[in-house]
């Protein structure tokens, strides 16, 4: 019976640490200059640049947590006693790092490719964001930058 608590409280202790760390986010990201304005509106400009780079390999948390669950059971299966629970406690450390990558490599393989559009404001500043898509932006339109996203003008 002990051993089944002792299991219980590990998985709920990695699975709180661990689903503190996921990103649940699906929004548009800002990663360039003058971060600090995401998510308002930003104002009008032209567009200087448009580059197709790798996105954030942005796992949900999922791999983790059941790479931690299935770690601690197979960790629980070994030893008897104080070696149980650290088998146990180990099993699900290296079950969710385990599980994490796996997710963050199949993420990856699936081609999470973002555009990079370097906007010129009319203030003089310049700004970077990066969306999932174009439609039909082109270098050299003006635009408006509304909520971390272009739109043309």
């Amino acid at each position: 019976m002990k051993a089944s608590r002792t299991l219980a409280a590990a998985v709920l202790a990695t699975t709180a640490l661990l689903t503190g760390c996921a990103s649940t986010s699906s929004q548009p990201y800002n990663n360039g200059y003058n971060s600090g304005y995401n998510n308002v509106s930003m104002g009008y400009g032209t567009i200087e640049s448009i580059q197709v780079v790798q996105g954030e390999n942005r796992t949900s948390g999922a791999g983790a947590i059941l790479g931690g669950v299935v770690g601690a059971l197979a960790g629980n299966q070994v030893g008897s006693g104080s070696g149980r629970t650290a088998a146990t406690v180990a099993g699900g450390v290296a079950g969710a790092a385990i599980g994490n990558s796996v997710e963050r490599n199949r993420a990856a393989g699936g081609g999470a490719e973002v555009y990079q559009i370097n906007v010129r404001m009319d203030n003089g500043e310049y700004r970077t964001v990066n969306q999932d898509s174009v439609y039909d932006l082109r270098v050299g339109n003006r635009v408006r930058i509304v909520d971390g996203r272009v739109y043309r003008y």
